[in-house]
């Protein structure tokens, strides 16, 4: 007791309350003041004020010393009285709450916290081995700093709050927690269950509306392929399939028209069409009474987190492109990307040049505006792109208005052709130029037509297409999400051989008996004659009838086979790739092309690519060259292999049966290394066989 006494004493006031209990003395300065001025006026008042002020005085002291006393002590209870409180009301928060070393241990928990982790909690306890989660990684570094983790905890789950809170100014006497002297901070951590919120924010996701649009890419060929009066039962099956697929997920079908469907999913059961891998793009193909051609669908999905209009939107996107790139496969779109099922098989070439007709129109309307047109295709310009280019020169001139081809670099393989054009008296000095000179040329009025590919970054000069308002693509490539997106008259044919094909149908319709210079019509067969490998890849019935019109315009093929033949060291070359093959799962061919010392080693990697698949069971083969730093693939296969799926993976695309990639470095074996993983994730995804 003597010993509390003794403490008390020694505790003083301060601040507002010691000025408060000090007032009266200060007070007291008035009085004597006054007593001052009696005396001096009149002795006697003066004394009789004195004795006066000196009991006001003493009483005042008095006064402050008991009061004082009583007021500290009062002081003292009540924040002992304050402190339980606000202890217990920590302690018996509704929200689980504990206090951390920067190193994890608990060093205090409230009474929820204690409850929820139960007998863990007992001796030195670290709080990363009841919840993993909750680790030293992830403590915040500053103080003031707030992490937000989710925790998953004896099947519920859990938002933490992690607080970095100094511990500077914490009171001796303070009851709640004990730090360690030589500790300035600790961790602050509390939990919030959000299992209820959770399930109900999933179950609101997954009612959400998935917008669908099906379509069958070869309608016309698949009804003319049966007799008329079997006709209507061929689609009744098909719409049975569609029907019966849809309503397996609890969707809604409605037919728009003979060839287009409309559905409508919920999310929930969306998945499930995902993990079927969209078996309805195989099962359709089984339909069959008698009809030559298989029926193929497209698909296109769309999902917005936003609105339903948008998720509409999104499906139409996905159509256009899943068509764009051949059909026979489905589209997903939604806010995160674009992902891509089945396109296991090329689309049905279509006899009819309708499409060609209305494109070259446009075309022609578009040129006929415009005093200067650039064309240019993809970088390191093949044959084909720069045959479909020389095409698309000669439209331009045949309509009186002036165009430039742009290049920046001319391959071994393409000299000859090159060489054929420059300095030559027929065409302008100024017929090809680079990107600088482009650039400097063109304005907002000027035209750019892109040839043999759709990317813009894969093109000659990717700042031409942010000039130029007019833009123009013609294509033979499937689509992929990285396109062209404001191309005013965008034509993708992926079932076309060659972009030069295209070209030459649209030269067709351009004007009335269009005269092709032999020279250029060279080129045009040239394009097709690379691009198909001597008629062999990718040939259709418009294949051979562009190369007739070539023919007829006065195309010559003896030049042709000249300009293209190789040299020894291009053919030793060759030889050495096609040496170094080896058979990966017994299908697939993979070569490598290292240590070249010739000028196009990637042309000669896809002519190798090529003969590679004249071995017996090889289905599609794989040629990796070095080149400028990089590694070029080239893909190739016959009918039963979609090797785009696989260069796609890679970063890459092109066709079903001729595609490439780029790897941004040199190293051989992680390349192959990376290919084989590719061609093994495709195989378990069941994509390709």
């Amino acid at each position: 007791m003597e010993e509390k006494k003794k403490d008390r004493q020694k505790i003083r006031l301060k601040g507002q309350l010691k000025f408060y209990m000090q007032w009266p003395a200060i007070m007291a300065g008035g009085p004597v003041a006054l007593y001052i001025w009696i005396y001096a006026i009149n002795k006697g008042a003066g004394l009789l004020m004195g004795v006066f002020v000196l009991i006001y005085i003493i009483l005042s002291a008095v006064m402050y010393l008991y009061t004082n006393s009583l007021m500290v002590k009062d002081l003292i209870e009540f924040a002992a009285q304050y402190g339980i409180i606000q202890n217990t009301l920590l302690k018996e928060l509704a929200v689980p709450y504990a206090i951390l070393l920067e190193d994890g241990k608990i060093i205090w928990l409230n009474s929820q916290f204690e409850e929820l982790i139960g007998d863990r909690a007992k001796g030195d306890t670290y709080i990363s081995k009841i919840m993993p989660e909750l680790n030293r990684s992830i403590y915040p570094r500053q103080e003031n700093d707030v992490v937000h983790m989710d925790v998953f905890f004896e099947e519920r789950e859990y938002q933490a709050e992690l607080r970095r809170v100094s511990a500077r100014g914490f009171s001796e006497r303070e009851q709640v927690l004990e730090l360690p002297e030589e500790k300035e901070y600790f961790i602050a951590v509390y939990l919030q269950d959000v299992t209820n919120l959770n399930k109900a924010i999933r179950a609101n996701e997954e009612q959400r509306l998935v917008a669908g649009l099906i379509y069958i890419d070869n309608y016309d060929e698949v009804i003319n392929s049966v007799e008329e009066v079997r006709q209507s039962l061929l689609m009744a099956l098909v719409d049975r399939k569609i029907n019966q697929y849809i309503a397996k997920v609890d969707g809604i079908v409605k037919k728009m028209e003979n060839d287009k469907y409309f559905i409508v999913v919920q999310k929930q059961y969306f998945k499930q069409l995902e993990d079927d891998r969209f078996s309805i793009l195989e099962d359709v193909k089984s339909v069959n009474i008698g009809n030559g051609i298989p029926a193929t669908l497209s698909i296109g999905l769309g999902l917005s987190s936003e609105a339903y209009s948008q998720s509409y939107n999104y499906a139409r996107v996905a159509i256009d492109l899943a068509l764009a790139r051949g059909g026979d496969q489905a589209v997903i779109k939604d806010c995160n990307g674009i992902t891509y099922y089945g396109g296991k098989r090329d689309q049905t070439s279509r006899n009819t040049r309708v499409k060609a007709r209305v494109k070259a129109e446009a075309l022609r309307e578009f040129i006929t505006v415009k005093d200067k047109i650039f064309v240019m295709g993809h970088q390191l310009t093949d044959v084909d792109s720069f045959g479909a280019a020389i095409g698309i020169y000669r439209a331009a001139n045949a309509l009186e208005k002036r165009a430039y081809i742009v290049i920046n670099e001319v391959s071994a393989s393409l000299k000859p052709l090159y060489t054929a054009y420059e300095n030559n008296p027929d065409y302008p000095e100024r017929l090809f130029l680079n990107s600088a000179e482009a650039l400097e040329l063109a304005d907002e009025s000027s035209m750019v037509v892109v040839v043999d590919t759709n990317r813009p970054g894969m093109t000659e000069c990717e700042e031409l297409l942010h000039v130029a308002k007019t833009i123009v693509v013609l294509d033979h490539h499937r689509q992929s999400s990285d396109n062209i997106d404001n191309a005013l008259l965008s034509y993708i044919e992926p079932y076309a051989s060659s972009a030069c094909e295209m070209v030459s149908e649209v030269l067709q319709y351009i004007v009335d008996d269009i005269k092709i210079p032999n020279l250029e019509a060279s080129s045009l067969y040239a394009g097709i004659m690379i691009d198909t490998n001597n008629f062999m890849n990718k040939t259709g019935v418009r294949t051979f009838e562009a190369a007739a019109f070539l023919r007829r315009s006065g195309a010559d093929i003896t030049l042709v086979r000249k300009m293209f033949r190789d040299d020894m060291e291009s053919y030793r070359a060759k030889a050495q790739i096609i040496s170094s093959a080896e058979v990966y799962h017994n299908k697939y061919a993979i070569a490598r092309g290292e240590n070249l010392t010739i000028e196009s080693p990637t042309i000669i990697g896809a002519q190798a690519a090529n003969e590679l698949l004249d071995i017996n069971e090889v289905k599609a083969s794989f040629v990796l060259t070095t080149y400028n730093g990089r590694i070029y693939v080239s893909a190739r296969s016959i009918d039963e292999v979609n090797v785009q799926i696989i260069m796609e993976r890679l970063g890459g695309g092109g066709h079903m049966n001729a595609s490439g990639a780029q790897f941004d470095h040199t190293d051989m074996d992680e390349a192959v290394a990376d290919l084989k993983q590719v061609i093994d994730d495709v195989i378990e995804g069941g994509e390709i066989e």
